[in-house]
């Protein structure tokens, strides 16, 4: 019998305007609500990233992020 699946733990986030419009546009496609969207993502967290690209992409938003906060 699968496991049922529990949302346990609930925690404020902030997100930018781009970033919760690609959650909510994966999680219609994929038929889940944003919570559960993330979960899974989080939950196969190596198996969705290609770790080079991860890295490019995170150095490319920190070094706009404290432009992008004014």
């Amino acid at each position: 019998m699968p496991k049922r699946f529990r949302l346990t733990r609930r925690f404020n986030a902030a997100m930018t305007e781009d970033g919760y419009r690609s959650l909510r546009n994966f999680a219609r496609e994929a038929g889940l609500d944003e919570g559960e969207a993330l979960s899974f993502l989080f939950e196969n967290f190596n198996a969705v990233t290609d770790d080079e690209m991860l890295a490019v992409k995170l150095r490319q938003f920190n070094s706009e992020l404290e432009a992008r906060k004014r």
